[in-house]
């Protein structure tokens, strides 16, 4: 079980990976509609694993992966992404996210993604 940080500024978005992450046993310790307050929730909590949507209003995912690698290189990150957004898939990954999932979200594909990162 896993405790995890849900950042994106959609609360549906939120609310439904919430779901499939409880349904998976996993704890849900947080969640943030903002980058900045990713950060400031990741330093707080620090949670295993962090959900990060990549465009997001006050600092975008790409920025708050920068920041909460900065404060913790260690940190697991998942960015999650709508299509179309491959460039910044790519320069998240290269700041240190190591995994995405695409919306809408695949259940299966969720849990692969987290348990891939907690390895």
């Amino acid at each position: 079980m896993a405790r995890i940080l849900i950042v994106d500024d959609a609360k549906f978005m939120r609310m439904t990976l919430a779901n499939i992450l409880k349904k998976a046993n996993h704890e849900v310790i947080g969640e943030a509609e903002n980058g900045k307050e990713a950060v400031e929730l990741y330093i707080e909590l620090k949670p295993d694993v962090v959900t990060l949507d990549i465009t997001m209003p006050i600092m975008s995912g790409l920025e708050a992966v920068k920041e909460i690698k900065l404060h913790d290189p260690d940190a697991k990150i998942i960015m999650c992404s709508a299509m179309g957004q491959q460039k910044m898939v790519v320069e998240a990954i290269e700041a240190g996210a190591l995994d995405f999932i695409v919306k809408p979200f695949d259940e299966s594909r969720v849990m692969e993604a987290i348990q891939r990162v907690l390895q």
